[in-house]
């Protein structure tokens, strides 16, 4: 009998620890993450105990009648213990719907977790998702490189990153987020028309809690950070979450040798490496130059999906 209860800041600890042992430790829902944009989200995120032992958690907001996994977070849904097994998911989705129907919900928005940072077989939650009628919401592409077997990149992209070296650029880690997010804001408003999800501040103390796990690699020339990638880092694969470049690194090739000295950094000990989506309107428009840049790393596409219960 699954018995669901909703999240307390008292239960911190055990959320946090059964987070870090599941079928998808990924430490973007551990609390101190999910909790540092709690002003903008209604929490609403969920415990699943099967016979008193917690077998699921369920990183959610509401608004307006509508339960999400999570608005702050790219994607969730059902984070599983390594002994949640097929049964056990449909049963915590069979709950789940009673709950929140019961609680007046009319809605449930439900982002699957990419298979590429699952650290055992966990899509489980799929195939509940087609036994209860839920429909695809979205479906937006990403551009993954598999470390293991990479493709080759064309002779442009080596070009560019052969440039870099002559020029004399150097790539090291770096903890200054408010520089690089300078020129990532110059990049996304100028050149995009769209606003940074964090601040640089916020930034700043993500990496005090997760030190290991966000990773700033900048590129610099004549000692000034021209370009560079925050990175988030997980057991099995790595997360361009920012990727920027001013107008002399664009010239000169620094970004892209900054995404080749992470693809060095990490092929030994790492599978993935994501670079995120590249599309608008809920993944129905193909940003096509920015999928291409990525492509010519020798990424190719993995989808973030996400669906709908409606009640």
């Amino acid at each position: 009998m699954i018995r669901i209860q909703k999240y307390s800041a008292g239960q911190k600890n055990e959320w946090d620890l059964f987070c870090n042992n599941s079928k998808m430790p990924l430490f973007m829902f551990n609390r101190n993450f999910m909790d540092y944009h709690k002003n903008r989200f209604t929490d609403h995120s969920l415990l699943f105990y099967d016979d008193d032992e917690l077998s699921a958690i369920f990183p959610a907001s509401e608004k307006e009648k509508m339960l999400t996994s999570h608005g702050g977070l790219t994607y969730g849904g059902f984070i599983l213990g390594t002994g949640a097994k097929q049964h056990t998911v449909n049963d915590c989705f069979t709950a789940l719907l009673d709950y929140a129907k019961i609680n007046g919900f009319t809605k449930i928005v439900y982002k699957s977790i990419p298979h590429i940072y699952h650290k055992q077989g966990a899509e489980e939650d799929l195939y509940a998702l087609f036994l209860n009628g839920a429909k695809i919401l979205k479906v937006e592409p990403s551009t993954v490189i598999n470390l293991k077997n990479p493709l080759k990149m064309p002779k442009g992209r080596k070009a560019q990153i052969s440039r870099a070296k002559r020029e004399g650029i150097e790539i090291k880690e770096s903890t200054d987020f408010k520089t690089f997010m300078s020129i990532e804001k110059e990049v996304l408003e100028v050149r995009h028309g769209v606003k940074a999800v964090h601040t640089a501040e916020e930034l700043v103390l993500l990496h005090s809690y997760f030190p290991q796990s966000i990773r700033l690699f900048a590129a610099y020339y004549q000692d000034k950070m021209i370009a560079g990638t925050l990175i988030f880092e997980y057991e099995n694969a790595v997360h361009t979450q920012y990727m920027a470049a001013n107008d002399t690194a664009r010239q000169i090739g620094a970004l892209d040798l900054t995404i080749s000295f992470i693809i060095d950094t990490y092929k030994e000990t790492k599978t993935w490496l994501d670079f995120g989506i590249s599309s608008e309107n809920a993944g129905k428009i193909l940003n096509e130059g920015l999928i291409s840049q990525k492509e010519g790393f020798g990424g190719r596409t993995n989808t973030y999906m996400t669906w709908e219960l409606d009640l």
